[in-house]
């Protein structure tokens, strides 16, 4: 059998939770064909697929239109958006003719409407994955969205198509989808299976001081100078590469610790192994960021990212489950983080030690659709 998956290229957080339920769907089925059609990063998935699955360089949808993680340009966003979807029909017809072609079984989405229009021209079920929708975000643009529209209606006639929905928490949004398809399941995150001993022993991370890992996404946070991080004492900072350079002439403060995403997987280490041995992650809201480190036991410094509905919501949920404080961007950027990460350490452990299995039921729940339907006459 074969299952289609669309994701959407937004970030990171759509493809590295997919990721995580496509491991786990393989590891239980690992006889299925599994074809990732998507606009997200391709070494994202070479990095953290566990199990042989074909890429697609396909643009799902337009997302949010990013000058970089903190700042996001609405107007082009909303003008991406209405021309995908102005052609959303003839688009989904093209996407059936693929469906059919390659005998597709099973259509997931995460969470591009042209998964599920795709899926209903073809005759073949659908399940919509996600903590949001994207007619939930672009309504919060509403000026913007008043001059486009079949914008939203195009979307929600998208999503009203879908079989099944599997609502992660900290959600918004799923009013289009049918209610009594929608399952409620827990956070999928994905989760080391080290100790932070060591993880710190094996990538020589300072084991004297509290460490700090810099997690700015996909888009990453250029400007950022790492010189203004010269005084933190007490503490270690870990960046990936997404983050900064130094001033012209500048050296990298002694205790920032640069670790490429390359070498971190060429070692046989992966990205939540560094959430896992951090005591802090410095980051915007987002509900990957957020589930590793509820996951992994590190707490979360967070600033603000622009104009973006699913913000709110995350930041009202985030206590429940990880310790958390927000610093102002303009300290962010002079580097005034010590009395921030000093307060924040000082909290309680947080209220709530969430379910971090969501992937484990997601490709529990898939399989019971496949068996479905392998069972009809």
């Amino acid at each position: 059998m074969t299952v289609v998956f669309y994701i959407s290229g937004h970030g990171f957080g759509h493809a590295s939770r997919e990721i995580e339920i496509i491991n786990a769907l393989l590891a239980r089925r690992p006889d299925l064909r599994v074809i990732v059609r998507t606009s997200a990063r391709r070494w994202l998935f070479d990095l953290t697929l566990t199990h042989p699955v074909e890429l697609q360089e396909l643009e799902c949808d337009t997302g949010i239109v990013q000058i970089d993680s903190l700042r996001l340009d609405e107007a082009e966003s909303i003008r991406r958006a209405a021309a995908f979807h102005r052609d959303l029909e003839a688009r989904a017809a093209r996407e059936a003719q693929f469906l059919a072609g390659i005998g597709a079984s099973l259509v997931i989405g995460d969470i591009p409407p042209l998964a599920f229009a795709a899926a209903e021209a073809a005759r073949l079920p659908s399940i919509a994955i996600s903590n949001f929708t994207w007619d939930w975000i672009y309504e919060g643009y509403a000026d913007r969205v008043a001059g486009v529209p079949d914008l939203l209606p195009a979307i929600r006639g998208a999503y009203g198509k879908a079989h099944l929905t599997l609502r992660l928490p900290m959600w918004g949004g799923f009013a289009s989808m049918a209610q009594d398809l929608v399952r409620d399941i827990p956070f999928v995150a994905r989760r080391s299976s080290r100790t932070r001993d060591e993880v710190r022993r094996a990538l020589r991370l300072p084991d004297d001081r509290r460490l700090v890992l810099l997690s700015f996404g996909g888009f990453g946070l250029r400007d950022f100078d790492l010189g203004a991080l010269s005084s933190l004492p007490g503490y270690g900072v870990i960046n990936t590469g997404h983050v900064g350079a130094t001033a012209h002439g500048a050296t990298l403060p002694p205790h920032l610790v640069e670790i490429a995403e390359n070498r971190l997987y060429g070692s046989g280490y992966r990205y939540e192994d560094l959430v896992a041995a951090s005591d802090v992650v410095v980051t915007k809201p987002g509900y990957g960021i957020i589930a590793e480190c509820a996951a992994n036991g590190a707490a979360i410094l967070y600033t603000s990212r622009g104009h973006f509905v699913e913000y709110d919501v995350l930041v009202d949920a985030m206590p429940r489950f990880v310790r958390s404080r927000f610093i102002p961007q303009p300290e962010l950027f002079a580097g005034q983080w010590a009395p921030h990460l000093d307060a924040l350490l000082a909290q309680p452990p947080p209220p709530t030690r969430p379910a971090v299995n969501g992937a484990d039921v997601a490709a529990d729940i898939v399989i019971e659709q496949l068996h479905g339907l392998s069972s009809r006459p």
